[in-house]
């Protein structure tokens, strides 16, 4: 049985169900947006909570929050709504589709480093990977879009894969780590799976996995938190349809 057997199971059994009534749907929907911006921005720091990001995501301000936290709650949904739009538009992966959702995510934060590669050296606190000389980043994402094309295995390897050697590049000043979850995503859902979430709660874990990647290239960690992840989500799906 390979990691991803059990993942391509449930799939299939939520396929047979189909078409899925209509507000369960919705009610998925919102679920998977608010968990999915919650997670996202706490791993990056932000402090909303998971009601208060609920709050944010109904037009509601809080109280005490910086307009920082507030436009990255905002914007991470217009992200979320851009890739659900790209995929239903069939649009392919590329550069033009990393920075299009780079740009929403620093939206009203960094306009001027918005959807545009990083143009100095950055370090990724507390990582022992280095990312590349700021010079190198444009031939290293045209080379990352050519690996992506190029692949032949499972879609959730793919994903995997592309997260992990999207933020290897760390081709941004900043968003990285929300642009690669949003990245995955678009490629998980386009092959008709559901999008992960990484929790906050186990962040470590998850960086522990990226940093052996990119240290050691061994990706093995990090596919067994994806598959996880996708097995969870596939599994609350059908719990809820009973």
């Amino acid at each position: 049985m390979t990691l991803f057997t059990h993942c391509d199971s449930l799939k299939t059994a939520i396929e047979s169900r189909r078409p899925l009534p209509e507000h369960t749907l919705k009610t998925l929907h919102q679920q998977w947006v608010l968990e999915w911006t919650y997670n996202s921005n706490a791993i990056e720091g932000n402090t909303l909570t998971l009601k208060e990001t609920k709050v944010v995501l109904e037009g509601i301000t809080i109280g005490g929050k910086s307009m920082l936290e507030h436009f990255e709650v905002i914007n991470h949904k217009e992200a979320i709504d851009y890739v659900e739009a790209v995929i239903a538009g069939g649009e392919f992966f590329s550069e033009h589709l990393i920075k299009s959702i780079h740009q929403l995510v620093l939206k009203n934060i960094d306009a001027n480093n918005a959807g545009i590669y990083r143009r100095e050296n950055v370090l990724i606190a507390g990582a022992e990977h280095r990312p590349p000389d700021y010079l190198q980043v444009p031939g290293q994402m045209t080379a990352l879009v050519q690996a992506y094309q190029d692949f032949s295995g499972h879609p959730i390897e793919r994903a995997a894969r592309l997260h992990v050697d999207f933020v290897k590049i760390h081709p941004f000043v900043d968003g990285n780590g929300r642009t690669a979850r949003l990245l995955m995503n678009f490629d998980l859902m386009k092959a008709g799976f559901l999008p992960v979430i990484f929790k906050a709660a186990d962040r470590l874990a998850y960086y522990e996995a990226l940093d052996k990647a990119h240290t050691q290239n061994d990706y093995g960690d990090f596919l067994h938190l994806s598959a996880h992840a996708e097995t969870v989500a596939l599994g609350n799906v059908l719990s809820l349809l009973g």
